[in-house]
């Protein structure tokens, strides 16, 4: 059964899993900061992640690992406008936009942005205006915190409950204000203000967030947590990122944001064909 959502003007269908490529436009992120930094080098990694199987490809202009400082809206637009254009331009796939900045979402839309995927959920003083009148998908991730602190000292009583209660409160608040409910998609925040525990009381909690009503959305590549779990660095953390991810769709995800599309795109045919046989 056909589980169609649009973003903008393009439409997935979340019965199968879909795969957001990452595309990290900066200088600074945690694991591919400063490799993307040209229009030419972002292209040729877009189509890549194209040809692997991504169907959202996730322009990020301003790094969001702990400890980050912000950059000016002027120094982010510059980065990311001229990328969203030119995949706009040459790819018929889902661009989203990694950013809390209004008037970055409100020039990305105009460029033909499908998605808006907002680490701080639409918080900032003008966000809910610039994405209200269009027609792209938005989605809302916890965050405790800011980046710059975010990871000191995160406490919870009870993650689950709390992350569960923010992504449904955030929800309310945006269709009060004229929002329609079909555009959200939500996401847990795997190492936005969360330790080891949390995190995996989280990703042993998915269907949870299923639950609200939402399609959920989740970030775990390359994530410290497999660090702590793995000892292993950057880049020697496909493993455990690809066994978060199948954990995550088994328990309902329906788009999985990875560096590693190919590696990814693989596992979650998998759970798709498996879940196809389990409903006949």
């Amino acid at each position: 059964m056909s589980e169609n959502f649009s973003f903008g003007d393009r439409v997935l269908d979340l019965a199968e899993i879909q795969v957001m490529g990452v595309l990290n436009v900066t200088p600074d992120s945690f694991s591919d900061g400063g490799q993307f930094t040209t229009l030419s080098s972002a292209m040729m990694r877009a189509e890549q992640m194209i040809r692997q199987g991504a169907s959202i490809i996730d322009v990020g202009g301003e790094s969001t690992r702990p400890g980050a400082a912000q950059v000016s809206v002027q120094e982010e637009m510059d980065r990311v406008c001229p990328v969203v254009e030119c995949l706009v331009e040459r790819f018929d796939t889902v661009v989203s936009i990694d950013t809390s900045t209004p008037e970055l979402m409100r020039e990305s839309i105009r460029l033909g942005a499908g998605l808006i995927n907002d680490v701080r959920a639409f918080s900032r003083e003008g966000a809910v205006d610039a994405v209200k009148g269009a027609s792209v998908a938005l989605c809302l991730m916890h965050m405790q915190g800011a980046p710059v602190s975010m990871q000191k000292s995160p406490v919870y009583i009870s993650v689950v409950d709390e992350v569960c209660d923010f992504l449904k409160s955030t929800a309310a608040s945006m269709v009060a204000q004229g929002i329609g409910s079909d555009r959200l998609l939500v996401d847990p925040g795997f190492g936005f203000g969360k330790t080891l525990q949390h995190n995996m009381q989280i990703l042993n909690s998915i269907g949870r967030f299923g639950e609200l009503g939402f399609p959920v959305l989740v970030g775990l590549s390359r994530k410290s947590m497999f660090s702590e779990i793995l000892n292993k660095p950057i880049d020697e953390r496909l493993f455990g990122s690809l066994s978060g991810a199948v954990i995550a769709a088994y328990q309902g995800a329906k788009v999985i944001r990875a560096h590693d599309v190919g590696e990814t795109k693989d596992a979650m045919r998998v759970i798709d064909v498996m879940n196809k046989y389990a409903k006949n």
